[in-house]
């Protein structure tokens, strides 16, 4: 089992590049001090959402963060996987498929009742993957989103 070590403070330097490589990677603009104080209150132990830390504590191989909140449709705790990020020289290893295979029975352990994410519509095999691992989209629905 590849380990994963919930992310604290003290965390942040070996953090912040991984999360700089998947904003390059993925075309999400944001500065250094955006991106700290957008990390930081995770870090700190916020009630908003956490962020773990995959692989080796001194030298992880990526991290995932989880956003929570609370659904009225789902009876309780509800969670949104807002970033999963592998280095790319370790990807196609089924580190991805341990950790959101892992981390859900952990959560649901944890009193979470429903675990979310988005894939890019471009991703057949991101999709394919996540729905192996029961994650199905909702036909009746799709994300919306409105920057403030």
């Amino acid at each position: 089992m590849t380990a994963l070590n919930l992310a604290k403070p003290e965390d942040f330097d070996r953090l912040a590049p991984l999360v700089r490589a998947f904003h390059e990677e993925a075309g999400i603009a944001q500065d250094e001090t955006r991106r700290h104080a957008a990390l930081m209150p995770l870090l700190e132990g916020s009630p908003h959402g956490a962020i773990y830390l995959i692989g080796p504590g001194r030298a992880p191989i990526g991290y995932i963060v989880i956003s929570f909140g609370w659904s009225v449709e789902f009876a309780g705790l509800d969670g949104f996987v807002d970033e999963l990020y592998i280095r790319p020289g370790v990807r196609g290893r089924g580190i991805g498929t341990e950790v959101m295979g892992a981390l859900p029975k952990a959560l649901a352990g944890a009193g979470l009742k429903a675990l979310h994410l988005e894939v890019r519509r471009d991703n057949p095999r991101a999709r394919k993957l996540y729905e192996k691992l029961r994650f199905l989209p909702r036909d009746e629905y799709s994300l919306l989103t409105r920057e403030m």
